[in-house]
This record gives C-alpha cells, structure tokens and sequence, in this order.
C-alpha cells in the first residue's frame, strides 16, 4: 500500500478538507491525521490562558489513598537538585560495576 502525504485543514464545522488533489482509485481509505507543529502551538496556548481554574483533585474508591490524593502537593521548584539521590546512584553504580 502506497502512502500518501497531503496538506489539509479542519473547518469551523469539523469537517476535513483536503486542498490538495490526489490520483488514487476510488476505494474506501484509512486517515491519520497529524496537526502542524505551529498550530499544535496555538492551540495549548489558548488552552492554557482560557482555562486559569485549578484541576478537580483526583477520586479513587481505594481508602488507604483517599487521604494522599486530598492534600494539596507543593510542585517541586524548577531548579530543585537532589544530591542525596544523586549520591545514591552514585554508591549502587560503584557496587553494581555499572
């Protein structure tokens, strides 16, 4: 099976538009579609300023996990270095003959 590499758009109804003429057969054909890296861009940029809301906490059935999932975590610090895990990987490398 040929593939074939064609340039297209989604319109405001959702639909798929090709703009590009293709010399195939007539037959039933199989899609991926695959979004510019530029509008991929865009689009979780406005994504990100329309929805500013913080993110529902997560639900489990589970008892023993109810308490861990209803504190709030502190997201680490961009510049966050652990040297104590650093030095342990350092020891099990030496051990191990890593």
């Amino acid at each position: 099976m040929q593939p074939y590499k064609l340039r297209g758009k989604i319109d405001a109804t959702g639909n798929l538009v090709v703009l590009e003429s293709v010399d195939m057969p007539p037959g039933d054909v199989e899609i991926i579609v695959l979004p510019v890296a530029d509008a991929v861009t865009l689009a979780s940029e406005s994504k990100s300023a329309i929805s500013e809301t913080p993110q529902t906490k997560f639900k489990t059935k589970v008892r023993a996990f109810q308490a861990l999932f209803e504190r709030d975590a502190v997201p680490e610090p961009l510049d966050f270095n652990d040297s104590d895990k650093q030095a342990k990987w350092e020891y099990l490398k030496e051990k191990h003959n890593l």
